[in-house]
């Protein structure tokens, strides 16, 4: 049988996946029952215990990074100098839009590994020509 291909996520499906609050957790939780390789960024880590923080304390947070911990199937990818080129190329190049640094790098991930998968809610990263999980699911 094949390897299922390799799938980005964003800190979107990370929140979604914590936070059962989030209008998304029971796609996200299906999804990571039974999950693909996944690879992420530091900054999407980075990003995501900043969001459990300023919503919720430093306990949610600590949580957060907790679980990153515990995902094994989940690589987290360093985000280097060559990164960051490739990242600010790309926001200049979608100036018209609202991406942040953590997206420009995701959206440069998904490109040089050739992911065709992202699991976010955020529909820029669609831009790579992944395909999101919620309009798959």
């Amino acid at each position: 049988m094949a390897a299922r291909a390799e799938a980005y996520v964003d800190t979107s499906a990370l929140i979604a996946f914590a936070d059962r609050s989030d209008s998304h957790h029971p796609l996200f939780r299906q999804l990571f029952a039974d999950p693909p390789r996944l690879v992420t960024s530091a900054l999407v880590v980075a990003e995501g215990h900043g969001w459990f923080l300023r919503r919720y304390d430093t306990l949610r947070a600590l949580q957060f990074l907790a679980m990153i911990e515990d995902m094994t199937p989940l690589k987290v990818l360093a985000v280097g100098r060559a990164e960051l080129d490739a990242a600010t190329a790309l926001l200049r190049r979608y100036s018209d839009r609202e991406l942040t640094l953590t997206d420009a790098v995701g959206l440069h991930l998904m490109r040089a590994r050739r992911i065709r998968h992202c699991w976010s809610t955020d529909r820029h990263l669609a831009l790579a020509g992944a395909t999101l999980a919620i309009d798959a699911n």
